[in-house]
């Protein structure tokens, strides 16, 4: 496995936050069935969307657990020039309590406008559990990887306290990210999500994800990337801005 492919692998299932899902058709047997979700990532690493039990993808998901998720990269002209991953996984509903509840605390921060959806209009979490990942990040650029999902240190309480402090304390340096990162002006910036390699902020209904100059591996490092990134005057080198 290429160490360079994974990290783009990984740099792109973190910074998108749509996908084409792609089940096994109950109403037409033998032929797939494609829609396109919304998902973030659970604690785990693993995709996690929040879908109707009237939907024809859950149907499908119900009869037969094993689909894949297209990721592709936004903004490039040529799609076949751009990065793409696919994930073969199985499809899991969350059904312990405890569960449902983390995956709505993390879920809701990325998509506002969802939240009460699973009471209100029979919403239910779903994560898809990762079998196989192909990437292609280019006219050649082909790999199989096993591991692309990595688990998030900082996920539960941990990260909603990080997060907390940010937007209450620190409105100035989040639209410092925003500006120097080139991102939409049109709605105040919220930091959303932490992880180990960046941080989400969502703008409107628009998510964006930006990598720290370093990997992260404990609240420390993360506070002194942020501060970094708040005292910089451009996006350092050796971390990337990725809309």
């Amino acid at each position: 496995m290429s160490v360079k492919a994974g990290k783009h692998a990984r740099e792109l299932l973190l910074k998108e936050y749509r996908a084409a899902l792609s089940t096994h058709s109950q109403a037409m047997p033998g032929f797939p069935f494609g829609s396109v979700v919304p998902y973030c990532l659970d604690a785990l690493g693993r995709p996690l969307m929040l879908i109707s039990r009237i939907a024809q993808h859950t149907h499908n998901l119900q009869k037969n657990a094993k689909c894949s998720l297209l990721i592709t990269e936004r903004g490039g002209d040529d799609v076949q020039a751009v990065g793409r991953l696919t994930l073969l996984a199985e499809a899991q509903p969350l059904r312990d309590a405890q569960q449902i509840e983390a995956a709505a605390a993390r879920y809701y921060r990325y998509f506002a406008d969802s939240q009460g959806y699973h009471r209100v209009h029979d919403f239910d979490f779903w994560v898809l559990q990762p079998v196989r990942w192909r990437f292609i990040g280019g006219f050649g650029a082909i790999h199989w990887l096993d591991e692309v999902a990595l688990a998030n240190p900082f996920a539960g309480d941990l990260e909603a306290g990080m997060l907390a402090h940010m937007n209450s304390d620190h409105a100035e340096a989040l639209a410092h990210y925003v500006e120097l990162a080139g991102l939409p002006r049109h709605a105040p910036a919220e930091m959303v999500g932490i992880d180990p390699e960046g941080f989400h902020l969502r703008i409107g209904q628009g998510v964006h994800w930006l990598a720290f100059p370093t990997s992260c591996n404990t609240p420390a490092e993360v506070r002194q990337a942020l501060v970094q990134l708040a005292r910089a005057a451009s996006w350092p080198t050796g971390g990337e801005a990725s809309a």
